[in-house]
C-alpha cells in the first residue's frame, strides 16, 4: 500500500484522462493522493477533483513560483480551507531559483506570500506543505519565526543535503521524497531517504513531474510512486510493505486523515 502526498493531476495531462490515472493508482496499490493547489485561480478544479473521489484529498495555497497568481490573505486562505476536503495550506516557501536579473532582496513578495500562508496554518491547525529551491536558509528561517512547527507539515520534493533535512526534522517537519530520489546522480536525496526517521518520511510523485526511474523523462502520475517507495525501501533495508504502511501511516497522521481499516 502507498499513498502519493503531492501530485497535481487537475493538470493538463492527468485531468483529461482522470478515470484511466485513478484505475492505474488501484492497480499498483496506491490508495490515496493528496492533489496540492498552486494558485486560486485552478482551485476549484482541486477541490472538485476532491470532491468527487473519496481517496482524493487537496490544499489551498499559491505556489512562490506564480507571481502572477492573485495574492492570498490569510483570511482567504482560512475560509478556503474549511471546504471538508481541504487538508493542508499550501504548497507555498520560497523558490529563488530564477531570478531573471534579480536579487534575493527583491524577492521580497515571496517572503511575505510565505508568512502569509504560515499564518494561517496556524490559525487552521492545518499543516503546511512547503517548497524551497535555492533557498533552504531563508526558507528555514521564516519557518523559525512565524512558528511553523505549530501546524507542522512538510518539505516536499525534497532535493537538499542532510544538514538541510536535519534542521527542518528539528522544527518537526516531515519530509517527503520525489522520483528524484531514483535517479543515479541524486546522491544527496538517497543519503536523506536513508537516514530521516520512518515516522517522519513521506514519498510523492509530484507529478505530471519527475518521473521516477524507469519512466524518467516522460509525463508522471500517482501510480508511480510506488516505485519510488521501493527505491527507497531498498535503501533502507525494507521490505515494499514495511516501506508502503510506514508512510501511508504517517500520511494519515499528518494530514489527520482517518486511516482506513484493512480487512
Amino acid at each position: 500500500m502507498f499513498v502519493d502526498s503531492h501530485c497535481h493531476i487537475n493538470f493538463e495531462g492527468l485531468a483529461d484522462r482522470l478515470p484511466q490515472v485513478l484505475e492505474n493508482m488501484r492497480a499498483n496499490q496506491v490508495t490515496h493522493a493528496l492533489c496540492v493547489s498552486v494558485d486560486l485561480e485552478t482551485l476549484p478544479s482541486v477541490l472538485a477533483i476532491a470532491a468527487a473521489h473519496d481517496n482524493v484529498y487537496a490544499s489551498v495555497g499559491v505556489h512562490p513560483d506564480h507571481e502572477d497568481a492573485a495574492e492570498p490573505s490569510v483570511e482567504q486562505l482560512v475560509e478556503l480551507a474549511s471546504h471538508p476536503k481541504v487538508v493542508a495550506i499550501g504548497e507555498t516557501g520560497l523558490d529563488y531559483y530564477r531570478l531573471e536579473g534579480r536579487t534575493i532582496a527583491d524577492m521580497e513578495w515571496q517572503r511575505e506570500r510565505f508568512r502569509t500562508h504560515i499564518r494561517a496554518a496556524r490559525i487552521t491547525g492545518k499543516p503546511l506543505i512547503i517548497h524551497t529551491r535555492s533557498s533552504a536558509d531563508d526558507t528555514l528561517r521564516i519557518m523559525a519565526e512565524e512558528r511553523a512547527d505549530e501546524p507542522g507539515g512538510v518539505m516536499h520534493c525534497f532535493t537538499e543535503a542532510w544538514p538541510v533535512a536535519e534542521r527542518a526534522l528539528e522544527q518537526d517537519f516531515h519530509i517527503s521524497l520525489s522520483g528524484i530520489v531514483t535517479f543515479k546522480n541524486a546522491t544527496d536525496v538517497q543519503e536523506v531517504a536513508r537516514r530521516v526517521p520512518i515516522d517522519k518520511l513521506l514519498i510523492e510523485t509530484d507529478s505530471p513531474y519527475l518521473a521516477p526511474v524507469p519512466y524518467r523523462g516522460k509525463p508522471n502520475e500517482p501510480a508511480y510512486v510506488s516505485h519510488v517507495g521501493r527505491f527507497i525501501a531498498q535503501q533502507r533495508g525494507l521490505s515494499d510493505d514495511e516501506l508502503g504502511v510506514a508512510t501511508s501511516r504517517n500520511f494519515f497522521r499528518l494530514f489527520q486523515i482517518p486511516e482506513p481499516q484493512v480487512a
